[in-house]
């Protein structure tokens, strides 16, 4: 299972496209000039998503190559084929917090100012949304292929879309930090049980193609 997880990391970093990096850093500079000192928080949850987001597609990419029947007939169980995707997810983990940790330093930076709630709720998302993105989009791949859950997945950014734009109208991006750190505790728990039941569904699915 070891080198299911590696080869799973090195496509996470490696199908990354140049010009997709380059719209996020464009989205990123945009949200630092117009939002102020809140740009960590909000730069970290696009972050996130976008980890999410990146690592279905690395997972997509097996399917068009046909992997999944070479993959079918190696000799590892089917907990292990889905548990090195749920291991390479955790591991990326790392990554989206190292990048949202690099956010909020130049935002504090650009606008001289420190707020310990925005990085706690950004490290936090950095976190919890590759999770919750990848825990929901993981069964639907592996009922209906990677191709219809990418495109399904897609529906989840309407939720983050329409939660950012009301804390922007309305109270601001401060009062969201504390929003999240105020259901911290509840958050994580949610998310590690929907990681977990996410898993076992997406095994089934994986026994049922196979």
């Amino acid at each position: 299972m070891r080198g299911l997880v590696w080869k799973d990391v090195y496509l996470f970093f490696r199908s990354a496209d140049r010009r997709t990096l380059l719209v996020i850093a464009v989205a990123i500079a945009i949200v630092l000039y117009n939002v102020g000192p809140e740009s960590g928080l909000v730069t970290s949850m696009m972050m996130g998503l976008t980890i999410g987001i990146q690592n279905i597609m690395s997972f997509a990419s097996d399917e068009k190559v046909r992997w999944n029947q070479y993959q079918m007939a190696m000799p590892v169980s089917s907990f292990s084929v889905v548990a090195s995707k749920y291991i390479s997810v955790a591991c990326s983990l790392g990554f989206s917090f190292l990048c949202s940790m690099a956010l909020n330093l130049v935002t504090s930076i650009v606008y001289r100012s420190f707020d310990a709630s925005i990085w706690t709720a950004s490290a936090i998302l950095s976190v919890a949304l590759p999770l919750l993105w990848t825990g929901i989009s993981l069964p639907l791949a592996y009922w209906f292929g990677f191709q219809s859950s990418r495109i399904i997945s897609l529906f989840l950014v309407v939720p983050m879309f329409y939660l950012i734009k009301n804390f922007e109208d309305g109270p601001g991006f401060s009062v969201m930090a504390d929003f999240f750190q105020s259901y911290v505790f509840v958050a994580c728990v949610m998310t590690a049980l929907l990681f977990g039941l996410s898993m076992m569904v997406s095994v089934a699915g994986y026994r049922r193609r196979k």
